[in-house]
């Protein structure tokens, strides 16, 4: 499934895909650090909410093997 990241900022607009929900949600959180207004949606067009990629992200709620 491809993930779409679509961030914008003073009249720009960059567009960005990738396969990896993981880092998808990594490339959104670089881009709103640095001020971008960022929307992330999967591949029929849903927007994901950005609070979830936290999660991701959270090494204490991680299973191990």
């Amino acid at each position: 499934m491809a993930y779409r990241i679509v961030g914008t900022k003073d009249n720009q607009t960059v567009r960005s895909e990738r396969e990896s929900l993981l880092i998808a949600a990594a490339k959104a959180r670089v881009w709103s650090r640095e001020g971008w207004q960022v929307v992330v949606t999967d591949s029929k067009g849903n927007a994901l909410d950005p609070a979830s990629f936290e999660e991701l992200f959270n090494t204490s709620t991680r299973k191990t093997a």
